[in-house]
């Protein structure tokens, strides 16, 4: 099992999320940037729910006591074993005893980890994602430890992949209309195509709210179903993008949904960084 030496900002674990309970009001939960998630388990032959560390801004320092093998992707990250760096998108043999010391992202906003078989973590409602309350801690601490199935010897590899993930660090996110989207004016549908937003400083797993604003607004709509991806409306025409951890229910109105793609790109936007948004 790895020891947690130090947590880093923000780490967690996450699969690619918590299906079946919405009407009983769970969130989904899962990787932020599903992309990177699911690359790193292919990389190392996993399957593709697997759970893996989300590692947010700065990342943990971690003692690995056997064997085993790991690939990093998403957000380039500094990470040193031994003063030694280590490289992205590929699968790297990590030995017994090893310790992994990550330091701050390069780009983006979130690098993911993944051990060879996954994460064996426990499940809770058919996921390993960590969600408070449903799991008993909402991310990792000093002194947790992580189960993992340890490996006697590694494969012998002659090919290397180069990732083609730029478009997560693009500005460009697509949006689909939602529900509500004919209560907007012309006005407010052109400020959505034409201005760049940027993320206001309240953003985390559950939602981002962006610094800009739509025009007020008197709208409102019976309670009804969100999902991740969904953008809601406020009265001060605030905008709040929803995200993995985010209710399962909300009264604002839903002008917007973004794309699968969309929601990856965005988990790799952090504080005042710009965004644009593409109709399709």
């Amino acid at each position: 099992m790895v020891e947690v030496i130090k947590s880093g900002f923000f780490t967690t674990i996450q699969d690619l999320g918590r299906f079946g309970f919405r009407d009983k009001g769970v969130p989904v939960s899962g990787a932020m940037d599903s992309f990177s998630a699911l690359w790193a388990n292919e990389l190392l032959g996993n399957n593709p729910n697997d759970a893996v560390l989300e590692i947010t801004m700065s990342g943990p320092e971690l003692l690995f006591p056997e064997h085993t093998e790991i690939v990093l992707s998403g957000a380039p990250i500094d990470i040193f074993s031994t003063n030694n760096s280590l490289p992205m998108h590929r699968v790297v043999e990590i030995n017994s005893g090893q310790k992994l010391s990550f330091g701050h992202v390069q780009k983006g906003f979130r690098t993911y980890l993944a051990v060879k078989g996954g994460w064996q973590t426990e499940v809770v409602l058919g996921s390993r994602s960590l969600f408070q309350p449903i799991t008993p801690k909402s991310q990792l601490t000093k002194g947790s430890v992580l189960n993992y199935f340890s490996f006697d010897k590694t494969l012998d590899f002659h090919a290397n992949l180069k990732m083609k993930n730029d478009f997560l660090f693009d500005k460009t996110i697509e949006v689909f209309p939602g529900p509500e989207f004919d209560l907007l004016t012309e006005e407010d549908r052109s400020r959505l195509v034409e201005f760049t937003f940027h993320i206001d400083s309240l953003n985390n797993r559950m939602a981002y709210q962006l610094q800009e604003k739509l025009s007020k607004n008197a709208h409102s709509i019976t309670t009804s179903a969100t999902l991740p991806g969904t953008i809601q409306l406020t009265p001060s025409g605030k905008l709040i993008v929803l995200m993995r951890d985010a209710q399962t229910t909300g009264g604002y109105p839903r002008i917007l949904q973004l794309s699968e793609r969309a929601i990856c790109v965005l988990a790799q936007k952090k504080t005042n960084d710009a965004i644009r948004f593409v109709l399709v």
